[in-house]
């Protein structure tokens, strides 16, 4: 529902401690990921007598492990926000990413909230006055508390309701 009425207040926004939660539980969910896919990828290939490819995961240096972590991180944060508009983190914290006007953001606000995810000290982005993050800036999304955000939006579409009466 998009109504040009509403906008996002800052009652509304996820506090710093939700915000610093999403992240260490995202990062969490996130090896656990690289962890499983690697150990998948392992077994299927020893189970396939394909040990060039188990030893190859296996022997992965630094760099190489790093750039599949980004993968597996910008995809988890990618489909997980794109279909639910929010990842694990932020449905075990109550938390929601919205546009301004607290509608669902578009694919590619969050392809942008993504790839800003990986701007060095992107991350500690969000610990200054306003706890909004570099991914949310230049994405124009918001991190919202979800409960508050139905209610406020429900309390104006009876105030709306009453007015057209």
């Amino acid at each position: 529902m998009k109504n040009e009425e509403f906008t996002i207040t800052a009652d509304l926004q996820a506090t710093q401690l939700q915000r610093f939660l999403n992240l260490s539980i995202d990062l969490m969910f996130i090896y656990i990921l690289v962890l499983s896919l690697g150990t998948t990828i392992i077994l299927v290939a020893l189970s396939a007598n394909n040990f060039a490819l188990s030893n190859w995961i296996n022997n992965l240096n630094a760099i190489e492990v790093s750039f599949y972590t980004a993968i597996v991180a910008f995809l988890y944060y990618y489909i997980t926000e794109v279909y639910f508009s929010r990842t694990l983190a932020k449905l075990l914290t109550h938390t929601i990413v919205v546009n301004a006007d607290g509608s669902k953001p578009s694919k590619r606000s969050f392809f942008v909230r993504s790839c800003c995810r990986f701007i060095p000290f992107e991350a500690f982005s969000f610990f200054g006055a306003a706890s909004r993050g570099w991914h949310d800036t230049f994405s124009k999304t918001y991190v919202v508390k979800k409960r508050k955000l139905a209610k406020k939006r429900k309390g104006l579409e009876t105030f709306t309701d009453v007015v057209k009466t």
